[in-house]
């Protein structure tokens, strides 16, 4: 069973606090699905539009007179990045008829979608982001080793057998070089950017390194920088900034890069079962990405990620900061017998973090030091956790606890 109450609550939520409410994501995680779920129980009469059929797309030939005809009705435009001229019409409307829950608009964002509706729109629009599947949306059903190789995408993982996974997976990857980076206003050459998704896709879990890219690819850094923008702006890759406020001392400053679901990466690696998987190289590296998006997709939303790491050797794969105070450090390893590093303990030292964990892939919690004791809660991380899933993540006293993710 799939369970995505904690996002459907906070979608009606939304809808009670802002005239326009946006939920965000790649292609293929589920929007249309959890809106349409959601239709019988809203306290409004609903008009749904997809904006990429063309029956519904005629039907804004005359944009103003559609939509001040069911003014009052909540009008959800699925795929909004097909019309953004709607926005200043959309803007208009909200302001003229001062009423919360106007619109919920669906979309595979980008750059331009986000800075045109957060500039046409601002403080009149909530934004809410869906991914591919996190571990409490499917832990009645989680299968550990599927969902780190298959990732979290709906059909993906759903599938009934890893060979339709895959051809999915690369059928994902092809759609969005030749089609949908393209509408989302990326031109360049679908090839070259297959090349720098590939590459990112090895630097997963390190240090972004452009001057890298830019020798092998021909272009210049601007370009590289430009194009990663796009692939963050359409939920493919995240950078991880370092954490490096009030701290004096000689820190790395380049951010970390991230494939945004691992059955992406190891389509890209050309990973072809799990058994390879635990084979390559790469393996830490890609853990450590599995577990920086699924916190990211159940962290609150007050709560920021970083990463620390000092010339001096201390290092911390995960810092989770509320505001400018950072209150949990974490160090993920693939091991089912991990120590605690020097670097990490320095880390801790430097930050003076009391809320500190390891993350390994094994299906128990334990603790690694005596003085060390286990509370797991969820109140302060996330919003509705499993005790036992990865995200464990709760008040601790100072020190280290391991935390399963099995």
């Amino acid at each position: 069973m799939i369970n995505r109450k904690s996002i459907s609550k906070k979608v009606i939520e939304y809808c009670q606090i802002f005239p326009v409410v946006a939920i965000v994501g790649p292609r293929q995680v589920g929007k249309t699905t959890l809106v349409k779920a959601l239709i019988p129980s809203m306290k409004t009469d609903v008009i749904y539009l997809d904006l990429e059929r063309p029956s519904d797309l005629s039907k804004l030939d005359h944009p103003e007179l559609f939509l001040m005809r069911h003014k009052n009705k909540c009008v959800i435009l699925d795929e909004i990045q097909c019309k953004p001229n709607l926005f200043p019409l959309i803007r208009s409307l909200v302001d003229e008829q001062k009423r919360v829950g106007s619109f919920i608009i669906l979309g595979s964002a980008s750059p331009t979608l986000l800075k045109q509706s957060s500039e046409t729109l601002a403080g009149r629009i909530g934004y809410i982001e869906l991914g591919p599947f996190s571990i409490p949306e499917i832990y009645e059903k989680f299968n550990f080793e599927k969902h780190l190789f298959l990732g979290g995408f709906p059909v993906s993982y759903l599938s009934p057998d890893d060979k339709n996974a895959k051809i999915w997976l690369e059928n994902f990857i092809k759609t969005y070089l030749e089609r949908d980076l393209h509408l989302l206003g990326l031109t360049a050459n679908p090839v070259l950017i297959r090349r720098l998704w590939e590459m990112l896709a090895w630097q997963t879990g390190g240090l972004l390194n452009q001057n890298s890219l830019s020798k092998s690819l021909g272009v210049s850094n601007h370009t590289i920088n430009r194009y990663i923008g796009f692939f963050e702006g359409a939920f493919l890759a995240m950078k991880l900034q370092p954490f490096t406020i009030n701290i004096k001392k000689r820190l790395v400053k380049t951010p970390k890069i991230y494939i945004r679901d691992t059955g992406l990466l190891h389509s890209l690696l050309r990973v072809v079962d799990y058994e390879q998987l635990l084979g390559n190289p790469l393996l830490g590296n890609i853990f450590e990405t599995y577990i920086i998006n699924q916190v990211m997709l159940v962290k609150k939303d007050e709560l920021d990620l970083y990463f620390y790491r000092t010339h001096a050797g201390a290092e911390i794969d995960l810092v989770i900061a509320k505001g400018l105070t950072p209150i949990c450090s974490v160090e993920i390893k693939f091991s089912s017998a991990p120590k605690i590093s020097r670097g990490f303990m320095e880390g801790i030292a430097s930050l003076q973090t009391s809320t500190n964990f390891i993350i390994i892939p094994k299906d128990e919690d334990y603790l690694i030091d005596e003085n060390m004791e286990n509370d797991i809660t969820n109140d302060d991380l996330s919003d509705e956790i499993p005790a036992n899933a990865l995200t464990s993540l709760g008040r601790q006293s100072d020190g280290s606890y391991c935390s399963a993710c099995h």
